[in-house]
């Protein structure tokens, strides 16, 4: 997920450079908008990358349950 989160970033940044040279105010603003909860995205999976995985196991029914 970050390899593409990170091209995505990069992308962005293409489109606010060309809006910037083209003088679409309105559109870098909206770049700038996506790429703060891109960055806040990026920063979250990050995060989850790092957490350790819980195994849960296989579930089982309980022997005291009904219709076993």
């Amino acid at each position: 997920m970050l390899p593409r989160l990170a091209e995505i970033e990069r992308d962005l940044l293409l489109r606010r450079k060309r809006a910037q040279d083209e003088h679409w105010l309105g559109e870098v603003d909206g770049i700038d908008s996506t790429l703060t909860f891109l960055r806040a995205k990026q920063a979250e999976a990050a995060r989850l990358v790092k957490r350790p995985v819980a195994d849960l196991g296989i579930p089982r029914p309980r022997p005291d349950s009904p219709g076993t």
